[in-house]
C-alpha cells in the first residue's frame, strides 16, 4: 500500500501514464464532461473534496509546465484564481473562454470531478518533464 502522494488508484494510474505535454483536467462538480473523456469522480458531497485539495494532491506527483483556465475565473472567482497561482507559482497560465475550456476536455487523459461548488473552478494541467 502506498504511504503518501496520490492514493486514489485511478488518479495515480493516469498521472503515472502521462508524458510530456499531455493534459489532465480537474474541475468542479458541475463541469460537463464530454462523452469519451475518462471521468474520475471523487465527489462525495458539497465541497468534499474541494478543488484545491485535489489539485494540491495531484501536484505532489505531477510536473506541470502550463495551465489553462477560463477567462471568467478572473471576475467570477478571483479567490480561486489566487489559490491556483499560489499552488503553481512560475507556471505559465493561458486563459480562454469557458466554452473553449469545456471543448478542450476531449483532449485530456482524464477529468477529475471534485465536490467544488464555486464557479469556474476548472483547470487543464499540461505535464512537463522532470529531466
Amino acid at each position: 500500500m502506498k504511504k503518501s502522494g496520490i492514493l486514489n488508484s485511478e488518479v495515480a494510474s493516469v498521472v503515472a501514464g502521462m508524458g510530456h505535454m499531455d493534459w489532465l483536467s480537474i474541475g468542479d462538480a458541475g463541469m460537463p464532461v464530454p462523452m469519451g473523456t475518462k471521468k474520475i469522480d471523487l465527489c462525495v458531497d458539497k465541497e468534499l473534496p474541494t478543488f484545491m485539495q485535489v489539485l494540491e494532491n495531484v501536484l505532489t506527483e505531477m510536473k506541470v509546465q502550463k495551465i489553462y483556465l477560463a477567462d471568467e475565473i478572473k471576475d467570477q472567482n478571483p479567490e480561486q484564481l489566487e489559490n491556483i497561482r499560489k499552488a503553481l507559482p512560475n507556471v505559465e497560465v493561458e486563459f480562454m473562454p469557458h466554452t473553449d475550456l469545456k471543448k478542450n476536455l476531449v483532449k485530456t487523459h482524464a477529468f477529475i470531478r471534485t465536490g467544488e461548488m464555486t464557479p469556474y473552478s476548472n483547470i487543464i494541467l499540461e505535464s512537463g518533464v522532470t529531466f
